[in-house]
Formats: structure tokens, sequence, C-alpha cells
């Protein structure tokens, strides 16, 4: 048995008698299971997740904690793990995804599966998306196993395959249609952006209570095909380039919900006086048009949380440089606020491009509507406890993701689900994070992100003080 140093703390009468960890001493452990899973290669496609739950099944069973596996491809597995509680209270779910997106092995400077710890970082696919989550939720099992604290509810890690972008539903589909009992609960933990470092300190910790949902379409322009050398009017290449044209520089209207208001006034509450007139200005009348476009230009990121997005992302016509194609379509990635009508927006959009020669068609839908977690409960108040004590001084923020996660299928349950991640700068977010040509997570924020969800989880699940 690995050596395992605990002390008791209770920072009030109100909390739950949680088992605090020698940090220092883990470290070691931390980065040899996290490194061990990023040099698991699960790109999908194919996936080939099951390398990563072989490997999490060992390391749990070895301490004890029984496993079960559920797949529709024996290839691509998903992993589930309970530790009893008392049943005084629904379980907690803590969870991440095995699989990583496809790499460009010529954009990185290192061996993106070799874990290469340099400057201060450590490289790899996966580092934030989403083996840290990963790697936080296996040691957050192991530590409540070591510990033998006593539990009010069940602790259930779900390593699930299949997240990114894939449309075989393998992972979080196939467990809520066919193994919904193995992970209903009564809150989840699960991948979200995290905190932000500025000036060498943490100073917002962002937990995602909502998301934008996918609502992709095509746009297809019908023409008559021909020779290259005879101009035609009905040149279904340039009925799609104007259709795209309109709906890429499309203004959507500002809608703000009650999650990302509470953002805009929680970050210019802290901060500079220049930030907090802008923030602050998106619902002054006067000033939200240059509140919009400042934040279209400069912060695209708020300027989505404002709005549903239309964002054109694939071009497809033609056969060669002499042939005017009959067809031509565009791929336009909509990621819509919860409540939109996705039925009065194809109408608002069918409007924008004006054109009967260009049909919008919709693309299957990857996940659900729900309504945003909650912000008065245990679970985000547990949250909030952990930011301060991991990063004294920041601010929680309540966060509606501008991308999407499995965690829509959850919220669509009835599960009070949040997302969460490590802290890194503005520049590792915008160039070295999810998706990005190059990833990687600084060593320190790594330990702190272990650190950060422990004490969330043991605030909710482990049994109060009597």
């Amino acid at each position: 048995m690995k050596k395992f140093i605990l002390t008791l703390w209770c920072a009030s009468a109100a909390f739950a008698q949680a088992p605090a960890v020698d940090w220092d001493q883990q470290k070691s452990e931390i980065l040899r299971h996290f490194r061990a899973l990023l040099q698991i290669d699960t790109s999908n496609p194919p996936g080939n997740e099951t390398q990563a739950v072989d490997y999490l099944k060992k390391v749990l069973e070895a301490e004890g904690i029984a496993t079960k596996t559920f797949s529709i491809d024996p290839n691509r597995a998903n992993l589930v793990a309970r530790l009893k509680g008392n049943g005084s209270k629904r379980p907690l779910l803590i969870m991440a995804h095995t699989d990583v997106v496809r790499v460009q092995r010529e954009k990185w400077p290192v061996d993106p599966f070799a874990a290469v710890i340099k400057d201060g970082y450590i490289w790899g696919r996966g580092t934030t998306d989403d083996k840290d989550k990963l790697v936080a939720v296996l040691m957050s099992m192991l530590f409540m196993k070591r510990s033998g604290a006593a539990l009010d509810r069940d602790l259930i890690l779900l390593a699930e395959s299949g997240e990114e972008a894939d449309p075989t539903g393998v992972g979080i589909r196939f467990m809520v249609e066919n193994h919904f009992d193995e992970i209903d609960a009564e809150y989840a933990l699960s991948e979200g952006p995290g905190a932000l470092i500025e000036n060498g300190r943490v100073t917002t910790v962002e937990v995602t209570t909502s998301e934008k949902i996918p609502r992709r379409v095509r746009l297809v322009a019908s023409g008559t095909s021909g020779h290259g050398s005879i101009p035609r009017e009905d040149n279904a290449v340039i009925h799609l380039s104007a259709a795209v044209n309109k709906v890429g520089t499309w203004e959507t209207p500002m809608r703000l919900n009650d999650t990302t208001r509470t953002y805009f006034e929680k970050l210019a509450a802290i901060s500079t006086p220049e930030k907090a007139a802008r923030y602050n200005g998106l619902l002054d009348p006067r000033r939200s048009a240059a509140a919009q476009r400042y934040l279209a230009q400069y912060e695209p990121a708020h300027n989505s949380m404002l709005r549903t997005s239309v964002v054109p992302t694939m071009l497809r016509a033609g056969i060669g440089p002499n042939v005017i194609p009959s067809e031509a379509e565009a791929s336009i990635d909509i990621r819509a606020l919860p409540d939109e009508d996705t039925a009065q927006f194809i109408d608002a959009m069918k409007k924008v491009i004006g054109d009967p020669a260009v049909h919008i068609v919709p693309m299957p839908e990857t996940r659900p509507a729900a309504p945003p977690s909650r912000r008065d409960n245990e679970m985000y108040r547990a949250l909030e406890h952990a930011g301060n004590s991991v990063y004294p001084g920041s601010t929680t923020l309540p966060t509606m993701l501008t991308a999407a996660t499995d965690m829509a299928l959850l919220r669509a349950k009835g599960i009070q689900s949040y997302g969460i991640g490590p802290a890194l700068t503005a520049d590792d977010f915008a160039n070295h994070s999810w998706h990005s040509d190059v990833e990687r997570i600084p060593e320190t924020s790594l330990y702190q992100f272990v650190e950060y969800t422990w004490r969330a989880v043991t605030e909710v699940a482990v049994a109060a003080r009597k």
C-alpha cells in the first residue's frame, strides 16, 4: 500500500469531516498517472479508448475499487467505478472522456504522445482536453478510498469514450440510453474552461453551468452545370458565396440569460474601470452597440456568449477548374443559446439569405437543449469554496460555455452538472488548449486542479460531522 498521509480538517461545523491530502507527497503519483494516460494514443478517430480504460481498471482495482465496463465496440469501452455511501443523499458523478482529437505531428515541437516535461509545462495531446480531468477524477477516487472516509452519497467515476464530435454514440449517449442507472446522480462534474492566470496569479475560476447547443446546417445552392467558358447567372458557386457572406456577417440579436448576466456583472466588479464600463454597458442602450463591436473584435469568446453564433466552416463545390457545378454547399456551425427556437432561427436565416436558389438543410442534432444548472446548491458552493482555498483571492464566475460537452445529455436528464478545468494563462487558452495545434499545461496547474477537484468532491460527498 502506497504511503498516504492524511489529516483531518474542518473549516466550520457546517462542513463535512473531509480528509486532507499531503499534496507535496502526492505530486509524483499524480504526474505518473497523468503521463501514462497521455502516452496512450486515444486519437478519435479511431479512438481505441479501451486502452485507457484498461489502465484505469488496473489502477482502481489494485486499490480495491470495483469497476464495470460497457461498450458497443470492444475497442471503445466506457468504465464505471463506484464508492458506496450511506445513501442519505443521491450520488455524485465525476467524469471525463478518454478520447482526444487527432494531431498534425509536424506542428508539434515534441512528440505529442510522449508527455514531455519542458519549460515548466507538460506537453501532449489531451493535457487540457481531457486527460487532466481524467487524472483528477481518478485521484479523487483513489484518495477517497485510501482515506476510509464515510460518505453520505455514492461517488461514481465515469471514463467515457467518444466525446470529441463523435457521431457513433459510443460514449455518454450509449450510457444514458442503455445504462443510466449506473451513472444516475444528483450532481456531476466534468470539463470546463477552468481558471485564468494573470500576472502570475489566478484571478477568476470559471464554472460552467450552461452551454450553447450545436445546431449545424448545410447551405445548398443549385444551378445549371456547364462549361466554365460560358458564364451563367444561376452559377451555384456565386449564389452560395453570397449566402455564406450574408450569414457569416449576420449580427444575430444579443440576448443575455441568467448565467451570462451574472457572469458579466461579476466580471465587471473585478475588472479595470475601462473594462467594467464596457461589460456594464452591454445593457445600456446608449453604449451597447459600441461594447458589442469591441467584444466582436477583441474578445470574440465574450461576443459569442452574447448571442447565437453563425460561423461558416466548410465549402464544397465542383469537379474541375473549367466546370460550372450544378450544386455547391457550405457547412455552417450554429451554436445556439440554450433557449433558442431552432425553427424560428432558421426562418430568420432564410430571410437574411433571401435567395430561393439556396436551401438550408439541418444536420442531425448531437446534443439536447437543457436548462442551466443551479447556483444555489451545495455543489456550486463547494466549487466556490474550493476555488477560494486553492486559488486565494480569485473570483468564481458562473459561465455559459460557447462550445459543447457531454454534460448536455446529463442536464437534460435532470443532473445538475458543472464544468471545471485547470488554471491557464490567456495565451495558453488561446494557443495551447482544447483542439489547438499544440496542447500543454503548466505542471503546477495540474497539481492545483487535482486538489481543486478533490476539495469540491469531499465537501459534497463526505458525511457531515455529527
